[in-house]
């Protein structure tokens, strides 16, 4: 029997780069899941902050080369990979000399957002789907991590819908308290729209451009979620787009990683 495949897609991963809780909290459970008889992939940004010889990332030629099209741009795709220390995981990384070279994650170093952190949010987004598709690797779940992460179940469930690479997967969001208070650039709704199944009905949740729009657009496309952060308060509009679907409650302490195994066993049995 051909082991399930989990792709995990994040902001961020111990050791590589660990800004919230976020980043260890994969790690464990990329472990745990792997431990648990089940392949793991994972995909991150190859932010400039990020030392590639000190963490010995390498590009993957066959991988590379590729140009993500965003708003009738080519943008020119990286992929570099780096095994998770401790653990026999392929970590990949997408890099990108204009969006990602610069040596700070989200804001400057006056503390100020960077203005196309929209743009690189749809370019991460749309070239995690392009290199997985690329891989030829069918991923049995796909689990999000983060607000750099949201745009992915909206484009699997509508330009990607029926790609054979992803059309069987479930789609699993986590919803964190980690978050910024800023609004995204404006352009980020055209750049967004990167096909024709994509208009203002797909992206109505992702309007206000801030960070609880964001989490509620995931929340629309998911098929499944999991509170990642204890004591995480649900607004109104993520209360009522959960509706009946599987929701899995934060669990507390690394003894309780199994549940994330046995979540995602349930999703695909």
């Amino acid at each position: 029997m051909e082991k399930k495949r989990v792709l995990l897609v994040t902001n961020e991963l111990d050791p590589y780069l660990a800004i919230t809780e976020i980043a260890e909290l994969v790690k464990k459970i990329a472990i745990q899941t792997q431990d648990g008889g089940m392949e793991v992939r994972i995909l991150m940004p190859r932010f400039g902050i990020i030392n590639e010889r000190r963490n010995r990332l390498h590009e993957v030629v066959r991988l590379s080369g590729m140009n993500i099209i965003i708003d009738d741009e080519d943008i020119p795709l990286v992929i570099k990979v780096a095994s998770l220390p401790g653990a026999r995981i392929q970590v990949y990384f997408l890099d990108n000399d204009e969006f990602f070279k610069r040596k700070q994650v989200f804001e400057d170093d006056d503390e100020k957002p960077f203005d196309d952190n929209a743009e690189r949010m749809v370019f991460f987004c749309k070239g995690v789907l392009e290199t997985v598709k690329k891989f030829g690797w069918a991923p049995d779940i796909i689990h999000c991590h983060g607000w750099m992460t949201s745009l992915v179940p909206m484009f699997i469930k509508t330009t990607y819908a029926l790609d054979p690479v992803f059309n069987q997967a479930k789609v699993i969001f986590s919803l964190y308290n980690s978050s910024f208070d800023y609004k995204l650039n404006d352009v980020f709704l055209s750049k967004a729209n990167i096909t024709k199944e994509i208009g203002e009905a797909e992206l109505e949740y992702f309007n206000s451009l801030d960070f609880n729009g964001l989490q509620a657009g995931a929340v629309k496309y998911a098929d499944a979620f999991i509170i990642g952060t204890p004591l995480f308060e649900k607004s109104e509009t993520i209360n009522t787009l959960l509706g009946e679907k599987p929701l899995m409650e934060c669990p507390e302490g690394d003894e309780s990683l199994v549940n994330y195994l046995e979540f995602y066993k349930s999703l695909v049995n």
